[in-house]
C-alpha cells in the first residue's frame, strides 16, 4: 500500500469566513490537533484531498502530513462531507508518534457465512458492533477485523476474545464484550421444537 502524503498549507484566516474563502480557492480547510502543540488551521488542495480520501486509506490510518520540508505522522479522525455534492468540506488531523499507542475504531467483517450451519438453517447474523475500538500502535492499525463463521450454529455468541488480533493490538476496553450472535428466527425455533418433540416421541 502506497503511503499517503498530504501536502498542507497553513491558513491565515480561521472561522466560517476563512473556511469559505479556502474552499473558493480550491482547497479543503482543516485543523491539526494533538500532541503538546496548539491547534493549527491548515488546508489541502481539493483534488489531492479527494484522491487520498477515495483510496479508502485516509480515515483511521497513519498518513504523513507535509509542510515544506517538515513532515509529521498524523491520523485523520474526521472528514465532513457536503450533504448535496458529497464533496469534502472540512477535516480534522491528529498529531501522533508513529509507534504511539492510540485508540481507534476498526470495521468488523464476517466471512464464510455459507459454512455456518446456523445461518444455513435460517438463522440470522445479529451484529452488535459493526466497529470495534482497538488500542494499537499508530503504525500497525489493522485494516479490519475478520471473523470466520465456519461451524457456528444458532445460539452461538461471538465475543472479542474469539478474534485473532494482531500482535500488540488489543481491545480498548478490558472486558470480553459481544460482537455478534447467531440468532434463530421464530419459525426456525418452532421447527427445532417440533424436531425435538418428534425425537422424544420416537425414543419413548
Amino acid at each position: 500500500m502506497a503511503e499517503i502524503i498530504l501536502n498542507v498549507e497553513v491558513r491565515e484566516r480561521t472561522g466560517t469566513g476563512g473556511a469559505r474563502e479556502t474552499r473558493r480557492a480550491g482547497m479543503v480547510p482543516g485543523v491539526l490537533y494533538g500532541g503538546d502543540k496548539d491547534p493549527v488551521a491548515i488546508a489541502v488542495k481539493a483534488n489531492e484531498f479527494r484522491k487520498a480520501l477515495y483510496t479508502g486509506k485516509l480515515l483511521g490510518h497513519l498518513v504523513t502530513l507535509k509542510y515544506g520540508a517538515e513532515t509529521q505522522p498524523v491520523i485523520a479522525k474526521a472528514v465532513d462531507m457536503h450533504p448535496v455534492t458529497d464533496e469534502p468540506t472540512h477535516f480534522d488531523l491528529y498529531r501522533v508518534d508513529a509507534h504511539q499507542t492510540i485508540k481507534i475504531s476498526v470495521p468488523v467483517h464476517f466471512v464464510n457465512q455459507d459454512a455456518s450451519p446456523g445461518l444455513k438453517r435460517g438463522g440470522t447474523l445479529n451484529i452488535v458492533r459493526h466497529e470495534v475500538e482497538l488500542a494499537c500502535p499508530a503504525d500497525q492499525i489493522p485494516e479490519e477485523l475478520s471473523f470466520d463463521l465456519t461451524g457456528l450454529d444458532i445460539g452461538d455468541t461471538i465475543r472479542i476474545s474469539a478474534f485473532d488480533l494482531p500482535k500488540g493490538v488489543q481491545a480498548s476496553v478490558d472486558r470480553d464484550f459481544v460482537v455478534a450472535t447467531i440468532a434463530g428466527s421464530s419459525a426456525q425455533a418452532s421447527e427445532d421444537a417440533q424436531a425435538e418433540e418428534g425425537a422424544e416421541q420416537s425414543e419413548s
